[in-house]
């Protein structure tokens, strides 16, 4: 998932603003305690998340794909104070210790924590969303994004992680789960609805803006 090499990519890392004391504490107890402690967005990605939240400052913030709670509470740092995150995980196991980092972080009244299938709660959601975070199973990247794209305010934005794929998206065979990272890749980028840039952060992130 690394491009960089390994001493610029810690370059990039120190020459950025450092985790907070319950970030460190939920990257430290992933690798430790929960199982592909890789889904962890990390300490890099997350200041992105978290700059991109507050340049936008959106009202609604909508992400998919919770895990252990880092970008959650990294996209809650550009919140207003009225404002609200729903983030939707599938994974049930996970979440007393979610929401006991979200208490320790102080967000828990602006997060609308959803346990389940997203594509079956995305429906049902009745926000305007100025900023949606997509990283949760990447077979469903396409549908979460058709889903959504009318629910999103014009100039929203929509971040779809892991674009790249671990690089594979550029391999003369592609298998078969790159090759659909490979067309939703070619979807954004035909859709006259949006404008997208892809960005080679960590494991890639398509910024996708709606018109």
């Amino acid at each position: 998932m690394e491009f960089l090499p390994n001493a610029l990519s810690e370059y990039c890392t120190q020459h950025s603003d450092a985790e907070s004391p319950i970030l460190q504490k939920i990257a430290r107890e992933t690798h430790l305690k929960v199982l592909m402690p890789r889904m962890l967005s990390g300490h890099l990605q997350g200041r992105v998340l978290s700059m991109i939240s507050k340049m936008i400052q959106p009202k609604n913030i909508l992400e998919i794909g919770t895990y252990t709670g880092y970008s959650a509470i990294c996209l809650a740092e550009g919140l207003p104070e009225n404002g609200k995150i729903t983030t939707i995980d599938i994974n049930a196991e996970l979440e007393e210790r979610v929401r006991g980092y979200f208490e320790e972080a102080g967000i828990t009244k602006k997060v609308n924590y959803l346990i389940g299938d997203a594509t079956q709660i995305i429906p049902d959601l009745n926000q305007v969303f100025g900023l949606v975070f997509i990283d949760a199973d990447k077979k469903n990247n396409a549908t979460y994004f058709d889903l959504l794209i009318d629910k999103m305010q014009t100039g929203g934005y929509i971040l779809v992680d892991n674009v790249l794929w671990s690089g594979k998206v550029v391999e003369e065979k592609p298998n078969n789960d790159t090759e659909l990272i490979i067309q939703f890749n070619k979807k954004i980028q035909k859709d006259e609805r949006v404008e997208n840039v892809l960005m080679p952060i960590r494991d890639g992130i398509m910024l996708i803006r709606k018109r």
